[in-house]
C-alpha cells in the first residue's frame, strides 16, 4: 500500500477508541501540510479530512469574530457521479450541505473568546461515505479536533451524535436515514464534557420526556470522542497562539455606564416598536452628549467604540431588569406571549396565504399547489430523491429597518427555511391522500425576534387556507434563558433585545399530541438537562396558547381548494399495463394530454395522477385510461365503438385501444342481412355486447343482443 512521508519530518499520530459500536480514530501528519492543523477522521467506511486555519494577525476595526465553517461534499465519497445532464463537477454547496455546515458552526462558536479577531477557517471534506449511517457527525467531531490542535483560544472539544429510535424503540446513534425516518426521532446533539451545547430535531409528535431521554442518552454516549479529541492534542503538543482581544475600553464603557445610570430601566420599558425608538433615541442624545463634551473631531474617531458601549450597557439592562425584578424589557412577565393576530385569504389569486403577527414580528405566507411532476429533485453525496414539500423563506432588509443589497439566500436565510419546513414535515398528508407538489413561501415583513417560529405559524395557516389536509396545525414558540450564578431564568417568547441579551435560544413546534422539530443554541459553555427539561415544560405551554389564537382564525383546512389550484385525481392501474399508457415513444400519453388538456404523472406501482383546473378534463383522460388499461368482460356493454374492418361474413369493431372483436353478420339485426356493408360502413359508431372469448383470446360479439339488453 505504500507509505506516506511527512515533509515536515513528523511522525503520523493516530489515536482510537470503540463509540456507539464502532471504532473512531482521528490521524495528524498523512494530508494537510501546510494547514493550521488538519485531522482524518475514520468511522466505519466513513473517512472525512477536516483542515483549520487560523489567521497570524488580528484583523482590527471589525465587531464581529470573522468565523467560517463549511462542509464540502463530494459525491466520489459514495461512489456517484452527479445526475444532472450538464455538470458533473461539485459546484455551489446543496442547501443540505450548508445546513450541515451550520449545524457543525453552531457548537463550536461560542467556545471562542469574545473578541477574538483573528481570522478563522474551518472545511469539513467528506471523502468516503459509509451508507449505514449519515457522516455529517463524524465531520462534526474532526472539525472540533483540528480546532483543538491549532493551538488558537478554542474552549473545546465538542462532540455530537445523531440519535434515534431504533425498531425496538430504543435509543441508538449512527442509525441510517431510513432508520431515523422510520423511528420518528432524528436529533442532533452536540456539547462538551461539561453541557449541552446544541440540540437539531425533527420528529413525529413525540413527548418532552424522550427528548429529554434522548438529550441524556446523547451526552453520556458522545464523551468517549471528547476524551480521544483530549487525548490527540495531547500526543501532538499544542503551541499557544499569542494573541490579544478586542474588548470595549474600560474607560469608555465606564464613562458611558456612568451618563445612562438612570435613564435605563423604566425609561425604556415599552411595547416594541415604541421601545426600539426610546433606545435609539437614547443612543443619539448619548452621542450628541458626548461629542459636545470631546469635540466633533476627537469624538468621531471612537464613535464606534462609544456606540458598542451603549449596546453592552442596554443588554445589561435588559438582564438586570429580568433577573432583579423579573420584569422584560417591553413590560411582560417571563411566561408572557405577545399579542397575536391572523387573517387568512387575503391575497385573492393564491392557492392559500396568510398573515401572522406576533407583537412586532409579522409573517405573510403564500401556499402554491401543483401537480407532482413539479417535485424538486435532490442530488447529493447522500441522496437522489424528489422533494414533494417546500418550505421558502425570504427576509429582505427593510424588514429590520435596513437598506440591504437584494441577492440569493443566504446561510440564515436557508437554515431559517429549513426549520419551519422540518416542523411541518410530520403534518403533511401522504402522497396518496393528497397528490400534490406544495410549495410554502413565508414573506417575512417585520422582524423583533423569532421569525422562524412566526414562519411556521403563518405556513400553517396558509396551508390550511388552501384546503391541504395536514394531520394535525402546528404551532412554535422561541424561548430565551439567562443565567446568574446558580440561577436561571426561561422567557417565554423572546424578542430581539432579550435574544441579545441572553444565554440561549430555544426554538419548538409542534402539535397538540407533541413535538415535529427542535432547535437550541448555547451561548454559554454548555448547560445542564435539567435547564434544558424545563425550558421544554415551559415551551409547551407557550406553543399551545399559540396554536389556541391560530383555530380561532380557522379551525380545520378548508373543504374546498381555490378555483385557481389545479385538481389532481388518481386511478390505480396494474403496473403491467404502464407501458401500454405510454406507449412506443410516448406517443399515447402525449396524444391523451394534447386531446384533454391534462397533466399526467405516472408512478411505478401503478398510481396515475391526472391534473387539470377543469373537471371534465380530468374525466376525459380518466375515461382514456381505463379504456386503454380495461380488459375485455363478457356480458359488458360497449357503447359508440368504431368500425375498424368490414369482411363479407361481419365487421370488426374496436371496443378500446387495441381490442377489436367480430360482429358476425348474424349478430348484426334481427332482419337477415346477406352483406354487412348494406347497413354498415367504417367509421360508423355501434354498441355491442361481448357474448364470449374463445381459447385463442377472439372476442365475438353481438350489435342485435346489445340492443335487447339496452330495451329492457
Amino acid at each position: 500500500m505504500g507509505t506516506t512521508i511527512n515533509p515536515n519530518g513528523k511522525d503520523i499520530i493516530s489515536v482510537e477508541t470503540e463509540f456507539c459500536g464502532r471504532t473512531l480514530t482521528l490521524e495528524v501528519g498523512r494530508v494537510g501540510f501546510r494547514t493550521s492543523a488538519s485531522v482524518v477522521a475514520r468511522y466505519g467506511d466513513t473517512v472525512v479530512l477536516a483542515t483549520a486555519m487560523v489567521g497570524h494577525n488580528r484583523l482590527k476595526g471589525m465587531d464581529y469574530f470573522p468565523l467560517s465553517i463549511d462542509y464540502e461534499e463530494r459525491f466520489y465519497a459514495s461512489g456517484k457521479i452527479s445526475g444532472s445532464r450538464f455538470i458533473k463537477r461539485e459546484g455551489r454547496p446543496s442547501d443540505e450541505a450548508i445546513l450541515i455546515g451550520r449545524l457543525i458552526d453552531r457548537p463550536i462558536r461560542p467556545l471562542w473568546p469574545k473578541g477574538y479577531r483573528h481570522e478563522v477557517q474551518g472545511v469539513a471534506s467528506v471523502l468516503s461515505m459509509d451508507p449505514s449511517f449519515r457522516p455529517d457527525m463524524v465531520a462534526m467531531i474532526a472539525m472540533s479536533a483540528a480546532f483543538m490542535l491549532t493551538g488558537a483560544p478554542f474552549d473545546g472539544p465538542v462532540s455530537g451524535l445523531r440519535v434515534g429510535l431504533n425498531t425496538e424503540g430504543e435509543l441508538q446513534a449512527f442509525l441510517s436515514a431510513d432508520q431515523l425516518e422510520e423511528g420518528g426521532l432524528d436529533l442532533v446533539v452536540a456539547g462538551t464534557s461539561e453541557g449541552i451545547m446544541m440540540v437539531e430535531a425533527g420528529a413525529k409528535e413525540v413527548t418532552e420526556d424522550l427528548v429529554v431521554k434522548a438529550l441524556e442518552f446523547a451526552q453520556i454516549a458522545m464523551q468517549p470522542a471528547i476524551t480521544l479529541q483530549k487525548e490527540l492534542a495531547q500526543k501532538v503538543g499544542v503551541t499557544k497562539q499569542e494573541y490579544e482581544l478586542d474588548l470595549p475600553d474600560d474607560t469608555i464603557q465606564a464613562t458611558v455606564d456612568s451618563y445612562l445610570d438612570g435613564l435605563m430601566g423604566d425609561n425604556l420599558r415599552a411595547v416594541y416598536p415604541e421601545r426600539n425608538q426610546l433606545v435609539q433615541n437614547l443612543r443619539e442624545k448619548m452621542h450628541e452628549h458626548f461629542v459636545e463634551q470631546v469635540g466633533e473631531d476627537e469624538y468621531a474617531l471612537n464613535r464606534n467604540v462609544y456606540d458598542e458601549a451603549f449596546t453592552m450597557a442596554i443588554h445589561k439592562d435588559v438582564r438586570k431588569g429580568i433577573i432583579a425584578e423579573s420584569i422584560r424589557p417591553d413590560g411582560r412577565k417571563l411566561d408572557e406571549v405577545r399579542q397575536l393576530s391572523s387573517e387568512i385569504g387575503f391575497l385573492p389569486r393564491a392557492h392559500g396565504s396568510s398573515l401572522f403577527t406576533r407583537g412586532l414580528t409579522q409573517a405573510m405566507n403564500i401556499v402554491t399547489l401543483a401537480p407532482l411532476s413539479y417535485a424538486q429533485l435532490i442530488d447529493t453525496m447522500e441522496r437522489n430523491t424528489t422533494k414533494r414539500f417546500m418550505h421558502h423563506y425570504n427576509a429582505p432588509g427593510y424588514t429590520v429597518g435596513e437598506i440591504r443589497r437584494l441577492g440569493s439566500p443566504g446561510r440564515r436565510e436557508i437554515g431559517h427555511s429549513y426549520l419551519a419546513e422540518r416542523a411541518l414535515m410530520a403534518v403533511i398528508p401522504d402522497e396518496k391522500d393528497f397528490p400534490y407538489t406544495i410549495r410554502s413561501v413565508t414573506e417575512i415583513m417585520s422582524q423583533n425576534g423569532s421569525t422562524s417560529m412566526a414562519a411556521t405559524c403563518s405556513a400553517v395557516l396558509a396551508l390550511m387556507d388552501a384546503g391541504v389536509p395536514l394531520k394535525a396545525p402546528v404551532s412554535g414558540i422561541a424561548m430565551g434563558l439567562m443565567v446568574e450564578g446558580d440561577k436561571h431564568f426561561i422567557l417565554t417568547d423572546i424578542a430581539d433585545a432579550e435574544d441579545f441579551a441572553g444565554d440561549m435560544d430555544f426554538k419548538v413546534t409542534g402539535t397538540k399530541k407533541g413535538i415535529t422539530a427542535l432547535q437550541m443554541d448555547m451561548k454559554v459553555h454548555g448547560l445542564p438537562i435539567s435547564v434544558l427539561q424545563e425550558a421544554l415544560i415551559r415551551g409547551k405551554d407557550g406553543r399551545l396558547h399559540i396554536l389556541e389564537h391560530m383555530l380561532t382564525t380557522i379551525a380545520e383546512p378548508r373543504a374546498e381548494m381555490s378555483p385557481y389550484a389545479p385538481r389532481v385525481e388518481t386511478i390505480q392501474i396494474n403496473p403491467d399495463k404502464i407501458r401500454e399508457i405510454i406507449g412506443k415513444g410516448g406517443e399515447t400519453i402525449q396524444r391523451i394530454t394534447a386531446e384533454t388538456g391534462t397533466e399526467i404523472d405516472i408512478k411505478d406501482d401503478g398510481l396515475v395522477m391526472i391534473a387539470s383546473p377543469d373537471g371534465a378534463s380530468i374525466a376525459a383522460a380518466k375515461r382514456m385510461i381505463s379504456d386503454i388499461v380495461a380488459e375485455p368482460e363478457v356480458g359488458a356493454i360497449y357503447e359508440g365503438r368504431p368500425i375498424v374492418s368490414l369482411m363479407d361474413f361481419g365487421a370488426f369493431v374496436q371496443i378500446m385501444p387495441g381490442k377489436d372483436g367480430l360482429v358476425h353478420v348474424s349478430e348484426i339485426s334481427d332482419e337477415r342481412i346477406e352483406h354487412p356493408s348494406d347497413v354498415l360502413k367504417l367509421g360508423d359508431k355501434v354498441t355491442v355486447k361481448l357474448l364470449a372469448i374463445d381459447d385463442r383470446g377472439r372476442l365475438q360479439l353481438s350489435m342485435k343482443a346489445a340492443a335487447k339488453e339496452l330495451k329492457k
